[in-house]
């Protein structure tokens, strides 16, 4: 664990002064403004990611380390808490039954707002429940579990083709987020997956999921977010070192058009080539939000359940990536603690200042803030007061039935990543 930063604790006070309104951001306080700039963010040349990225990848790690999962089970077989009542809950919910059918198809179709729905629901919650039983089996080494979540994924390698209508792309991403970390702890952990069936799935995600997520999104910034989680996961499971370099890039250029901070400028950053140049684009695109400060997200107008899911997707590749020995919180830690801290504030039941989004926001976080805390807070040291209570007031976390899923039993003040 890394040494508490002295410094951490005043600038989190300052954080939460600005959140709840104590210190108005500058623009709302009439101090000088931020310098009048509306950078796009710079990708890095392939060469120079690569030049980042480890030779050869850790398995299992896809979300979840084997530390990681050895810290759980000693928890979890103690008792203790959050972690006991974590698994208990997440063992009482229908994605833990070993009489789960999974639903396979080999067309799924997903329009916006799942309309229509002809195999969405079905392929998020079979991933899920995929994930939900390989981590009954880590907890347990019961083989009924580890069987369970084989035969949830060997359902669907063999038939799954493709997706389609206007949500494809995010359907893909969500489904495409789950399954390799279901994958990951069944073949790296003894459950006795046969190396045909494990090719199978490889071929599925290769020729299935990887192009659909790979190239990423011109739409809102959770949609491409949750991409990248998808091809950052698949990469590792499939050793792809090309695709996890690529899925990295586009992550690091992304996250900075997601989450403003004050040194952006008076203007949030842009992905070069979305055809957002100018700040009256911008802001539209960040749904006419004119007042910046540290955290704000572009979706935090839309509503604070799309924000969630894109915050959710910034800490899974993170985390994923920091398993990997390619440490991206230096790059994406500063953005993702002060959006948890700004929108936990919010979510919490603090009062909406008029100068945000009109004076109303839409609440619906969701069970996203564990990952994110445990790496910045009880790994890095940063204090984290909002995120803090609302992470503890919310546990257990459960699942969204997208692709967020029992998150206090895995990374709830876990201290390991790294073998």
């Amino acid at each position: 664990m890394r040494a508490r930063s002295s410094k951490a604790p005043v600038r989190a006070l300052v954080t939460l002064a600005v959140a709840v309104g104590l210190v108005l951001p500058a623009a709302a306080a009439g101090a000088a403004p931020v310098p009048d700039v509306a950078p796009a963010v710079v990708p890095a040349t392939a060469e120079q990611a690569a030049a980042d990225v480890p030779t050869t990848f850790t398995h299992p790690g896809v979300h979840v380390s084997a530390p990681q999962l050895d810290f759980i089970r000693g928890r979890v077989q103690a008792g203790a808490q959050p972690w006991r009542g974590a698994y208990d809950s997440m063992m009482g919910s229908r994605y833990a039954s070993l009489s789960y059918t999974p639903h396979p198809r080999a067309v799924v179709e997903c329009g916006s707002y799942s309309n229509p729905n002809n195999g969405c629901t079905d392929e998020r919650e079979d991933a899920i429940a995929a994930y939900t039983h390989a981590l009954a089996w880590s907890v347990t080494r019961d083989t009924r579990y580890a069987n369970k979540a084989i035969s949830i994924m060997n359902a669907w390698s063999p038939v799954i083709r493709d997706h389609t209508n206007s949500n494809a792309p995010l359907q893909t991403a969500w489904a495409g987020s789950v399954w390799p970390r279901a994958a990951e702890i069944i073949r790296y952990t003894g459950a006795g997956w046969a190396a045909a069936d494990v090719d199978r799935f490889e071929t599925m995600l290769r020729n299935v999921y990887l192009p659909e997520v790979i190239n990423g999104s011109n739409s809102n910034g959770n949609w491409e977010l949750s991409m990248m989680e998808a091809a950052v996961g698949i990469s590792i499971f499939l050793d792809d070192r090309n695709a996890y370099v690529s899925a990295r890039q586009r992550f690091l250029v992304r996250v900075p058009a997601f989450i403003y901070l004050t040194s952006d400028g008076s203007v949030p950053r842009t992905v070069p080539g979305s055809g957002r140049d100018t700040p009256d684009q911008i802001f539209s695109y960040w749904h006419n939000q004119r007042t910046l400060v540290n955290g704000l997200s572009q979706e935090t107008c839309r509503d604070f359940t799309h924000t969630g899911y894109g915050l959710s997707a910034i800490s899974h590749v993170a985390e994923t990536a920091a398993i990997q020995g390619d440490d991206l919180y230096p790059q994406v830690g500063e953005r993702l603690r002060h959006a948890l801290g700004f929108h936990s504030t919010y979510q919490r039941g603090t009062a909406v200042p008029s100068w945000l989004c009109g004076g109303s926001v839409h609440l619906g976080l969701g069970p996203v803030t564990e990952v994110g805390f445990n790496a910045l807070h009880n790994r890095q040291g940063f204090a984290m007061s909002n995120t803090q209570a609302l992470t503890e007031s919310s546990r257990p976390a459960g699942t969204n039935n997208l692709f967020v899923a029992w998150e206090t039993l895995t990374h709830a003040d876990n201290p390991n990543v790294l073998p």
